[in-house]
C-alpha cells in the first residue's frame, strides 16, 4: 500500500512540476483583436473524391462535332427556296452546339464551295 501511495505521490509531484513549467499545460493567451470585422480563419480544402461517377456519359464535346454531325439537312421551305433563287444563298439546320468556323468549314468540306459568309438564328422550336 505504501509502495502505490509513494507512486502516486511521485505522479503527483510530477504533473504539478509540469503544469508549473508551463509548455502543454500552459493557459492560452487571447489573441488581440485589431479589426472590428471577423474573418474566419481558412480551414483545410481537400481534393474531391466521389464514391461513383455523377454522370454516366460525357456531355457532347465541339471537338467531337464532325462534318456530318454539324450540318444535319438543308432547308426546304418555301422562304428557303426564295432565298436560294433570289439570293445565292443556302440554308441549313445545323447543331445548335456548333459556331460559325465550324458551320462554314463543314458546308466548304462537304459540298466544295467557298462560303462567303455564315449567319445563324435558333428557331423558336429549338432549331439552328
Amino acid at each position: 500500500m505504501a509502495v502505490k501511495k509513494s507512486a502516486a505521490v511521485a505522479q503527483a509531484t510530477n504533473a504539478s512540476k509540469a503544469v508549473l513549467k508551463g509548455g502543454k499545460f500552459a493557459l492560452k493567451k487571447k489573441k488581440v483583436m485589431n479589426s472590428a470585422t471577423f474573418r474566419r480563419p481558412k480551414t483545410l480544402s481537400k481534393a474531391r473524391k466521389p464514391k461513383y461517377a455523377r454522370k454516366s456519359v460525357n456531355s457532347i464535346n465541339t471537338a467531337k462535332l464532325d462534318k456530318y454531325s454539324i450540318i444535319k439537312n438543308p432547308l426546304t421551305t418555301e422562304s428557303a427556296m426564295k432565298k436560294i433563287e433570289d439570293n445565292n444563298t443556302l440554308v441549313f439546320l445545323v447543331n445548335t452546339h456548333a459556331n460559325k468556323p465550324q458551320i462554314k468549314q463543314a458546308v466548304k468540306q462537304l459540298y466544295d464551295i467557298d462560303v462567303a459568309k455564315v449567319n445563324t438564328l435558333v428557331r423558336p422550336d429549338g432549331q439552328k
